[in-house]
């Protein structure tokens, strides 16, 4: 059996880690982690507060790309055509394809690139391979939004700020500028999913969409108004001495005391 010095001299030998050491964010991961949480809370009072939105207005039409750009990569995947994409309306048009995949790929595709540029903001050169994978998505939708002006806009005024930003301060001014973008995209998903299927403030979604082709869930959760909430609440088990448990004690009552005589008719004869 070979000695643990054997073991140690190995070149595949793993030394044990110090959990709190590796677990413990250095001080770039420190000050990107605060960055991060000053943007959710920016982005949260941009986002709902009239007026101030505007300043936001260009990346949420850049997080809405993304979701689009979601459903119709699914769709080219799944054989769909893809006829156009609208970021104004939030719209991609295609035919074909499977619904199951393409239409919930829209929150779930937007949600990993939220969370893939995310990860990517904690290191320059990720940022950099990020901003590279976003120019490959920044021509596809091109190539499906080639006749809308304000696609173009966008991805024009997008690809300067990313030009800029790389040679800012060695690319750290970029690091920061796709941790922006990733955390947005993140928030946008939360609060899309969140609009379709607890506000429900429009009667068309891709969750109400989901939601006939499966023809046993419904789009909205939790629909009931909290009168109607406690009203189920006090018919399922209900709290003891309410009307409703002394309904449902009685019912108990009835159907064990039919029970016993059943029982009782089966094995008297028996005897």
């Amino acid at each position: 059996m070979p000695s643990v010095q054997q073991f140690a001299d190995h070149t595949l030998y793993l030394a044990a880690r110090d959990a709190a050491s590796s677990l413990t964010p250095n001080s770039t991961q420190r000050t990107t982690l605060i960055v991060a949480g000053c943007y959710i809370v920016a982005i949260a009072i941009l986002w709902h507060v009239p007026y101030l939105s505007l300043i936001i207005y260009p990346f949420k039409l850049l997080t809405v790309g993304f979701h689009e750009m979601s459903h119709a990569l699914m769709g080219v995947l799944t054989c769909a055509h893809i006829h156009s994409i609208e970021l104004d309306r939030g719209a991609t048009r295609m035919s074909g394809g499977i619904p199951w995949l393409t239409l919930p790929a829209g929150y779930l595709g937007s949600g990993f690139i939220g969370a893939a540029l995310i990860a990517c903001g904690f290191d320059t050169n990720a940022s950099k391979i990020a901003s590279l994978v976003l120019a490959v998505f920044f021509l596809f939708t091109l190539w499906w939004a080639r006749r809308n002006w304000l696609t173009w806009l966008l991805i024009l005024g997008m690809t300067g700020l990313i030009v800029l930003f790389w040679f800012v301060a060695g690319g750290v001014a970029l690091r920061y500028f796709v941790l922006f973008i990733g955390v947005m995209s993140c928030l946008y998903v939360l609060w899309d999913i969140v609009d379709d299927t607890v506000a429900r403030k429009v009667n068309s979604s891709d969750a109400s969409a989901f939601a006939d082709i499966c023809g046993c869930c419904p789009s909205q959760a939790f629909k009931e108004t909290a009168a109607q909430q406690a009203s189920d609440s006090e018919k399922f088990l209900p709290v003891p001495g309410s009307s409703a448990a002394s309904t449902l004690t009685s019912s108990l009552t009835t159907v064990g005391l039919s029970a016993t005589s059943a029982l009782l008719a089966l094995v008297l004869p028996l005897w």
